[in-house]
């Protein structure tokens, strides 16, 4: 008998969490090897169609005002009886809003696994929110971390060590595989970017809703590495309500028209082929998908010592590490790239292998179906059903 599994994601709008939930779906649904189910706070988001040529028939829909009004407590209410119904064995969350909300319906239900997830550092939460995520920890039987700096941070705040599982993102590589039969000058007029020869291009593949993403130190490492590489132009991806104070910050720093700002952008793979380098400037993550896909597509990066990116990059190997904030080294770096192509080369073919080997898709499904395992052993998986039934 397959095991019934409910993933429970808060939207499908693009982020790196939704996408990682939405992946992780469609390779536990492909292996074949489960009852796979998907539920949702908020129906909407541009990966909703992805998600229904997946051929999920019912995706049931929770949404929310509030954790504190009565249409609260009626959605938990729906949420625990459809699990109920249809017998789920596992109910795994991927962000704050789905931990909190998951959990307690998980629970109400008796699922004999609950999952919850954590996939950042610091920086995001109110300490009422913080209080509000560790009681859904508490809800849990385990909590997925997407890395080591995640999974140690949970502890500095007071988590088991056993309860927690690191499993890291997963990579599509196909989906960053460098397109074929098109010229880079083809590739650039696509984006609207200068065509010239000479030009090399710095990207930054960040949404601007966060100021977490720490885009002002970005722009501050552009200006500086202008000012000796008067080639380098400079490439932010993403979306969000800080859009205008950054062109305002490039306009500041003189770099306006050598900063091109070209909203979210589904076409990785193709701005990733015509960038020289890639940076990520954050303040804080977890792990961050943007540096998985400058790896995978052999571009050297430079990125912020956050999160998980030690985990990932050898400084000075795979790419750079620099302090958050440091926008001095930061422009070194980039400019030692810009000015050393073999050396970038390398760094950029270093750092592909090493996603290959350690954050592809095959590992993602190994690591979650051995968690699966592990908690509905037979012997555990006994009494929790057991604990259920008589519940029920």
């Amino acid at each position: 008998m397959r095991l019934s599994v409910l993933h429970l994601v808060s939207s499908f709008h693009m982020g790196g969490s939704e996408r990682q939930a939405v992946q992780l779906a469609r390779l536990l649904k492909e292996s074949g090897r489960y009852d796979l189910h998907l539920a949702c706070l908020d129906g909407s988001g541009v990966l909703r169609d992805e998600v229904e040529r997946l051929g999920f028939s019912e995706i049931p829909e929770y949404r929310l005002n509030s954790f504190y009004d009565a249409n609260m407590i009626r959605q938990l209410s729906r949420f625990a009886g459809w699990l109920a119904e249809r017998r789920i064995d596992v109910v795994q969350t991927h962000d704050f809003y789905s931990n909190i909300f998951g959990m307690i319906g998980a629970r109400l239900a008796r699922v004999p696994v609950r999952i919850a997830a954590r996939r950042e550092t610091q920086g995001w939460r109110s300490a009422a929110q913080k209080r509000a995520e560790r009681m859904a920890y508490r809800l849990s039987h385990t909590v997925v971390a997407n890395a080591e700096a995640v999974k140690q941070q949970l502890i500095r705040e007071g988590a088991k060590a056993n309860k927690i599982e690191v499993v890291y993102n997963g990579l599509d590589l196909e989906r960053i595989r460098r397109p074929a039969n098109l010229t880079r000058e083809a590739l650039l007029a696509s984006f609207g970017l200068p065509e010239e020869r000479d030009l090399r291009f710095v990207t930054i593949i960040a949404n601007l809703h966060h100021a977490v993403k720490d885009h002002p130190t970005f722009l501050r490492a552009a200006s500086r590495t202008v000012q000796a590489d008067p080639q380098a132009r400079f490439i932010v991806a993403g979306e969000g309500e800080l859009t205008g104070a950054m062109r305002e910050l490039a306009a500041q720093l003189g770099i306006a028209g050598q900063t091109f700002f070209i909203g979210r952008s589904e076409r990785v793979a193709e701005l990733l082929a015509i960038s020289d380098v890639c940076v990520l400037s954050s303040q804080a993550e977890g792990f961050s998908n943007s540096i998985l896909e400058y790896m995978a597509a052999a571009r050297p990066a430079v990125v912020t010592d956050v999160g998980g990116a030690r985990e990932a990059i050898a400084d000075g190997v795979s790419g750079f590490i620099v302090p958050a904030g440091d926008d001095r080294l930061m422009a070194e770096r980039i400019s030692l790239l810009l000015n050393e192509p073999e050396t970038a080369r390398q760094m950029g073919r270093r750092a592909q292998i090493v996603v290959e080997e350690k954050f592809s898709c095959r590992a993602q499904l190994e690591r979650t179906e051995a968690l699966y395992n592990f908690l509905l052993a037979p012997q555990r998986a006994g009494a929790l059903r057991a604990a259920r039934s008589t519940a029920q």
